[in-house]
């Protein structure tokens, strides 16, 4: 099963309890009380957050965090690769890939295309439409599908 760990869905809805409170200064403690999460989880959280750029902190009496920049400039995969490191589906996905059989293998190309895929898709959301509910889907809706071209590698 591919999915994103528990510390990165946690930390897109720590980043959504500041994008809705868009400028306020929020407290660990007060972040932790507005997202159900336990405090040290989300002082774990806020120190890669902070190292990518995502959240300011401010010091003081009155201290705590803050979006650095407008929710709708922050993507999903600014957030999944604070906290996960450069998005890579496989090995090979990579561009410093560190697979013995890279120099033979005849599925690199089009891993190497479905990661393109996916980190598009993640860069195409943003935080601020993480705050919004999805549509609701008529009951018998086709499913939404988007078709990817995909060569196979000889």
């Amino acid at each position: 099963m591919l999915r994103v760990t528990k510390l990165t869905d946690y930390a897109t809805v720590v980043l959504t309890v500041l994008a809705a409170r868009q400028g306020q200064v929020l407290s660990a403690a007060e972040l932790a009380e507005h997202s159900g999460l336990e405090q040290p989880t989300v002082s774990k959280l806020l120190k890669p957050l902070a190292q990518a750029g995502l959240v300011a902190s401010q010091r003081g009496v009155h201290g705590g965090y803050r979006l650095s920049r407008d929710a709708a400039q922050i993507s999903l995969i600014e957030i999944v690769e604070a906290m996960e490191g450069p998005l890579a589906m496989t090995e090979c996905s990579q561009h410093e890939s560190h697979c013995g059989i890279a120099h033979q293998c005849g599925v690199r190309a089009n891993w190497r295309l479905i990661n393109d895929v996916v980190a598009d898709a993640l860069r195409g959301v943003t935080l601020a439409q993480m705050l919004r509910p999805p549509s609701p889907q008529p009951p018998n809706a086709p499913t939404r599908r988007r078709e990817i071209a995909v060569r196979v590698a000889s």
